[in-house]
């Protein structure tokens, strides 16, 4: 079968990675891809966000199934698009997708579902918002409500740090349309994990356990950003929480959804807190999370390909999913200055030599001439595997150590959480 990978990050590249893997597949096209995707996939000059040029293009190449990678082609219907045409395509429809198009909805849909979240306001005007702040005191977080690339979130220490967040985001509209309105909570203390889970609308069936790093700098620190690193499974996620979030959270979420309308065929990313009051829902996304996904992809033993067939047919709970017994690690090599402006064109070292165990997902690259170079603020996804977390982080440093370009920064405690238990 012909299949199509839409996107051109690290996501999309573990994606590809894994989908060629399948005795299904012979040919895979990406669009746009990068210069890593472009050595196992054909990669298509066409805009991710370009829903017209993507459709016209499958139809054209007979495109068997299409697998949509970022947030924005869903939020904006491309499953809706594809499915009218008659194309097989994987990832939730527009309404479903609203899950993480609007945080405000998101959070309408908890409350009714009495699914546990933080308590929150919703806000229009930047006024009323700043006079919530200012009643509740902080630390507390401001959220634009649309999609804003991962850093639509501001946890805020003190309370001049939120009204800033506010007016930054409402008044100076950092995010575009995505702070028309902001979303103001309580600030949860705890361990955030991350839930990725299939569903075919009906049935769901979670994978393994993730843990992202939002903060640009070690401890937890600076900026949030679009993720600098993850490693799969968590210990601190034990089959009893597992139990208690699936029937909890994400079972009753996918029901919830179905019964206002929003049959949700896809993947399912949940975002917890595991506060002491248990665990609550930080947010969800439409889609394999970024990086959650490079590690997570590591350890699937079962083709790809056939849990997507399954969930597509509405036949998940037939489909026996399989996880390698073992941990994996992914570091993410950024570009100097990111998340805030940072250059591009960085010639890239040290590619290519990477053991077996390990995998260098690209995200922000391509090609000058024969050269590859940075083209994005997340530039590599260093993904190895071990016998542990602490093999696997071992392992993923020491790729990390042959690669450079100028300005590169990384984390280097990614998987030290998992240590300290």
């Amino acid at each position: 079968m012909k299949v199509l990978v839409v996107g051109g990050g690290g996501r999309e590249h573990a994606l590809v990675w894994k989908l060629i893997q399948s005795p299904k597949v012979n040919k895979v096209f990406c669009a746009p891809g990068n210069a890593g995707i472009s050595q196992m996939a054909e990669c298509i000059e066409i805009n991710a966000e370009d829903i017209e040029g993507l459709l016209s293009f499958a139809k054209k190449e007979k495109i068997d199934l299409t697998v949509v990678g970022p947030e924005i082609p869903l939020t904006n219907g491309i499953v809706n698009q594809f499915q009218a045409a008659g194309l097989k395509i994987f990832g939730p429809s527009k309404e479903a997708a609203e899950i993480e198009g609007s945080k405000a909805l998101a959070k309408r849909i908890m409350g009714k579902y009495q699914i546990p979240t933080a308590q929150y306001q919703v806000f229009e005007e930047a006024a009323p918002a700043i006079d919530y702040i200012r009643k509740q005191g902080a630390p507390i977080v401001v959220k634009a409500d649309g999609l804003a690339a991962g850093k639509g979130v501001i946890v805020a220490p003190d309370e001049e740090t939120a009204v800033n967040a506010v007016q930054e985001i409402m008044e100076n509209k950092v995010f575009g349309q995505a702070g028309t309105r902001v979303v103001i909570e309580e600030f949860l203390e705890g361990e955030e994990v991350s839930i990725l889970a299939f569903t075919d609308g009906e049935h769901v069936i979670p994978m393994i356990s993730a843990q992202d790093h939002k903060r640009v700098f070690n401890d937890d620190q600076g900026p949030n950003t679009g993720g600098m690193g993850a490693y799969a499974p968590a210990p601190v996620y034990t089959p009893e929480l597992a139990e208690d979030v699936l029937e909890r959270i994400i079972k009753p979420t996918v029901a919830g959804l179905k019964s206002e309308g929003r049959t949700y065929q896809g993947v399912l990313y949940v975002g917890l807190m595991l506060t002491g009051s248990g665990p609550k829902v930080l947010e969800y996304n439409a889609r394999f999370g970024d990086p959650e996904t490079q590690p997570v992809m590591m350890l699937l033993k079962t083709d790809l390909v056939d849990i997507i067939q399954a969930i597509l047919a509405g036949e998940l709970s037939r489909q026996e999913i399989l996880w390698y017994d073992e941990a994996a690690v992914c570091v993410v090599l950024a570009s100097g200055g990111y998340p805030g402006s940072y250059e591009k064109g960085m010639k890239i070292q040290g590619l290519g030599s990477a053991q077996s165990e390990s995998m260098v997902f690209h995200a922000g690259t391509s090609f000058a001439g024969n050269d590859i170079v940075t083209s994005g603020g997340r530039v590599l996804g260093v993904t190895a595997k071990g016998n542990s977390v602490a093999e696997a982080i071992k392992n993923a440093y020491r790729e990390v150590d042959k690669i450079s370009f100028q300005g590169m920064h990384y984390r280097t405690d990614i998987g030290k959480k998992a240590l300290d238990r």
